[in-house]
């Protein structure tokens, strides 16, 4: 008896003491209920309660929580099936609300998240369910939140993990990329021999500049180099009629240009003669022989009509 008396004393006495006292962690808040009404919210630390008039009747986490939302499937915009899954941060801001607004926010949350991601697939063709998670994310947060917030609920984002459409989705999806990679090839194929033919009549049309501007250079050497020679041909001439000029002021010159002048006048006399059919004779003989062509000219002449005569009158004989 005496064992089963302390037996009964420890327990009520740790009964009486739990109900008494109540130590909340730093990461969660408790309601504390009297007589079955909303007495206070405790905070993080020791309190004191009334035992059997007050009682702890809900503790509420206050971190962030991260919710798992189900794969599920949804219908997009082109009547394309996809399994979408995901994942709800939210946080408690109001444990009073979150405790007496709604019986488990944790279930609503989920909920409305697949209903609100049902509601955006369907807004959207396949194509823009991959291109626009952003902003599929951002439009589920507005309207959870929005939905939220009489339960004392802060969603703080929603994250798409996967989208899977079905295998004969995927099968078409992976053709219709193979179309594309080959005309991006056959694209890419074509603007290279585009390329190369601009390269190539470039190079050609350089090609023709360099060698007009290496003409022209040509040209323009070739006629520097005439100029110089002309210029120096000048200069030797005016030179070499500069020493004859001296050379005729000293005394003997102006008998020496002539002797060279006569030399030169029989030199070329010489030539004259050997190359031409023109007799040359002394004025003598020359002029003898024009007296004779003209008297056998003049001979002729009288010859002439003295043999018309005579054949006339042998004509009229006969």
């Amino acid at each position: 008896m005496l064992w089963t008396t302390i037996l009964v004393i420890i327990v009520l006495s740790y009964f009486v003491l739990t109900r008494l006292f109540q130590i909340v962690e730093m990461r969660e808040e408790v309601i504390q209920e009297r007589l079955g009404k909303y007495k206070k919210t405790l905070k993080p630390g020791f309190h004191f309660l009334i035992p059997f008039v007050d009682r702890p009747a809900y503790s509420q986490e206050m971190r962030e929580q991260v919710l798992d939302v189900p794969s599920q499937t949804c219908i997009t915009k082109d009547n394309i099936e996809v399994a979408v899954d995901g994942l709800v941060y939210l946080k408690v801001m109001n444990s009073h609300k979150a405790s007496y607004g709604i019986s488990d926010y944790q279930a609503a949350a989920v909920n409305l998240a697949q209903t609100t991601m049902r509601s955006e697939i369907g807004k959207m063709t396949l194509d823009d369910t991959f291109s626009e998670r952003e902003k599929m994310n951002e439009n589920i947060v507005r309207e959870i939140d929005k939905a939220a917030d009489p339960w004392g609920i802060k969603v703080m984002r929603y994250e798409i993990k996967n989208i899977r459409p079905s295998g004969e989705i995927v099968d078409t999806m992976e053709r219709q990329m193979e179309a594309e990679r080959a005309k991006r090839a056959e694209i890419t194929n074509s603007e290279g021999h585009r390329q190369a033919r601009i390269y190539e009549s470039e190079g050609e049309q350089q090609s023709q500049v360099l060698i007009s501007e290496a003409q022209r250079q040509r040209r323009i050497n070739e006629a520097k180099g005439r100029a110089k020679e002309i210029e120096l041909v000048a200069n030797a001439t005016a030179k070499g009629l500069r020493r004859v000029a001296e050379a005729i002021e000293k005394p003997g010159g102006e008998l020496a240009v002539k002797t060279k002048l006569v030399e030169q006048y029989i030199k070329q006399f010489g030539n004259i003669i050997q190359n031409s059919n023109v007799s040359v004779l002394p004025t003598e003989t020359a002029n003898l022989k024009t007296f004779f062509e003209g008297v056998s000219t003049i001979s002729d002449h009288t010859k002439d009509p003295a043999s018309k005569r005579t054949r006339t009158s042998n004509k009229g004989e006969q």
